[in-house]
């Protein structure tokens, strides 16, 4: 195996595994977007660069783990950085915080077809559970190969989008997000100086808008969400690197991946603000800049949306059943099928924006104290190797 070959056919793929994994209903929706950047006004490219610098480095870091250590599960990554006991913790945390986050992505499902097509809210969460759970029982390397393909495409077309609402109203962006800005922060959100209509009993009243934040700056908003994705990532990323063909093919296709999924969260938060006064306050953000294309894209982009939220639930419902039993089992199919069951039931339950601003929140600072460890381990193995260097000489 030479250290230095990369097949840039699967550097790619894994680039865009990574990709489709973030993406998630979070990200395809906007409402992710939305409560990490959006919410933040200009101090939101903040957050994409800090996002950016962390997952270049966070991501190289866990598949070239994969690669050299060749994990037996992708959990025990949580040992090689963190030891035994809190490499214990961090493994059962984190897969009890990837089975929340699978119901995020069946609440993410059922409230995108219940703001377009005014069906109930079942339908989407039942429609991704029968996804998920069948692609599941395909196996880790039919997974990696569907979402790899989807991946980059709805990141191109949510670019698309973002890029449409830019141009099509760049003069509001300024003043958004001096809106923003001037927003008072509360409990809720960020009140900000616009008002929306709702009609109750044929009465229309006028209402303040609040649009939810996620963390109390942009930095906390930064650490969060990065937080969070890490603990999706780790053992996913150790799990593919096992399949990689050196190290440097490895960090290829997460540094690609990295770039790729923050161009499109830059894009798609300016385009949000672009149209703020119609995105502050609903559910599916991202919807609503379809529809401001055409009708007939809203209803598309309903379809990316779904496949969106489809390429993150996947792997979140693969971690969880790989964790307890072993792939292509008896044992494994059941676990799949209960855990798809038991997620949907609890996905139907609250509404999607809350489990976002909830789940993901508070996980993230649980997420984000992974990197200290992540550092001190990659710094000793670092001064190993050089160490080594020095002795054979």
């Amino acid at each position: 195996m030479k250290t230095g070959t990369v097949r840039w056919g699967k550097a790619i793929g894994f680039a865009g595994a990574f990709i489709a994994f973030l993406i998630g209903s979070g990200f395809a929706t906007g409402q992710e977007i939305l409560q990490y950047f959006t919410s933040y006004g200009y101090q939101g490219i903040f957050v994409v660069i800090a996002m950016l610098l962390l997952f270049v480095y966070v991501g190289g870091s866990f598949i070239t783990a994969g690669f050299t250590q060749q994990f037996d599960k992708g959990s025990d990554i949580f040992t090689y950085y963190c030891g035994k006991y809190v490499g214990a913790f961090y493994d059962y945390f984190t897969i009890a915080f990837v089975f929340m986050s699978y119901v995020v992505m069946v609440a993410g499902a059922g409230a995108t077809l219940n703001q377009h097509y005014a069906l109930p809210v079942w339908v989407g969460g039942v429609l991704m559970m029968v996804l998920a759970c069948g692609t599941v029982l395909m196996g880790l390397g039919k997974i990696v190969d569907i979402i790899g393909m989807i991946g980059p495409v709805i990141v191109i077309i949510s670019i698309g989008l973002g890029l449409f609402a830019i141009i099509s109203n760049f003069s509001e962006i300024s003043d958004n997000a001096a809106i923003i800005s001037a927003g008072t922060v509360t409990e809720a959100g960020v009140e900000l100086d616009l008002v929306y209509e709702a009609t109750t009993n044929n009465e229309t009243e006028t209402l303040p808008v609040v649009m939810k934040r996620a963390g109390t700056s942009w930095f906390t908003s930064a650490s969060s969400y990065v937080g969070f994705c890490m603990l999706w990532l780790a053992a996913f990323l150790a799990a593919m690197g096992k399949g990689a063909k050196s190290k440097k093919e490895a960090r290829i296709g997460s540094t690609l991946g990295a770039i790729g999924f923050s161009a499109g969260c830059a894009v798609l938060m300016f385009g949000l603000i672009a149209y703020l006064p119609d995105i502050a306050m609903s559910e599916i953000p991202s919807l609503v800049l379809a529809g401001k294309v055409h009708g007939s894209v809203a209803t598309l982009f309903t379809v990316i949306i779904i496949a969106g939220i489809f390429t993150t639930a996947v792997p979140l419902l693969w971690q969880v059943s790989s964790r307890f039993t072993k792939e292509g089992t008896t044992k494994f199919r059941v676990v799949t099928v209960v855990l798809a069951a038991a997620g949907c039931f609890v996905g139907l339950m609250l509404p999607f924006s809350e489990l976002v601003g909830i789940i993901y929140v508070i996980n993230g600072y649980v997420g984000i104290l992974l990197l200290v460890f992540i550092i001190v381990k990659d710094v000793r193995v670092f001064i190993a190797n050089k160490k080594a260097k020095i002795t054979t000489k």
